[in-house]
This record gives structure tokens, sequence and C-alpha cells, in this order.
């Protein structure tokens, strides 16, 4: 039986096949909706400097057009899985709790940080 606590590292290395597809759909419908809040914030930036200016409002409007759209997609998408995933015994909306990816990208960047200090170059920048 498949468990549902860990990371995604963790349910990789024990071979977890539901685990890895419902965590990795999780993060990558969270990815996506960040992403499309990220560009819906980008566009109104650009449309309040555009200066008056046709060619960059249009530009503007088209991205934020776009991100709403992805948007929407997105949560459609949450829906659309969810469904899907009853059928074939998924349950990818449990696995979307903010917490845990941000302890998740914690613990990877944890991980990272300990492989490159015991190496034996500088990873200094100066």
């Amino acid at each position: 039986m498949a468990t549902t606590n860990g990371t995604i590292i963790d349910a990789a290395s024990n071979y977890n096949i539901p685990d890895i597809i419902n965590k990795g759909l999780a993060y990558a419908i969270l990815a996506a909706g960040i992403l499309s809040v990220i560009f819906i914030i980008i566009g109104g930036f650009s449309f309040i400097l555009s200066g008056g200016s046709e060619d960059k409002i249009k530009q503007a409007v088209g991205t934020i057009r776009y991100a709403i759209i992805g948007l929407v997609i997105t949560i459609l998408s949450v829906v659309i899985v969810q469904a899907v995933g009853q059928f074939i015994g998924l349950n990818v909306v449990k696995y979307l709790d903010l917490g845990d990816i941000f302890r998740n990208v914690q613990n990877l960047g944890e991980t990272f940080s300990h492989s490159n200090s015991s190496g034996t170059g500088s990873t200094s920048l100066d």
C-alpha cells in the first residue's frame, strides 16, 4: 500500500509509483498556478509602465489575458485530475499542501548544500 508521508524523493527512492505520480501532479499544478499569478503581476506592471504606447499596452494586455487563461486552465485541471484520479486510484488533491511543498524544497536545498560542501572545490563566486 502507498504511503502518504515523506517527500517525492522518498517516494522515488522507495519506488512508490502512485506517490510519485500524485506528488508530481500536485507540484506541477501548484507551479502552474504560481506562474500564472506571477505573469498576471508582470502584465500589470507592464501595463502601468507602458507610458501610453499602443504596442506596449497590447503586449501587456496579452500577457494578462494569457496568464488568466492559464490560471483558469490550472483550476480546471485540479477538477479534471481529481475526477480522473478517482477512477484510477490517484488522490492528487491531498498533496496540494503548500507547507509540505515548502518543506520539500527546503530539504532539497539542504541536500544540495550538503553535497556541495563535501566537495573539494570552492563554491564561492568571489
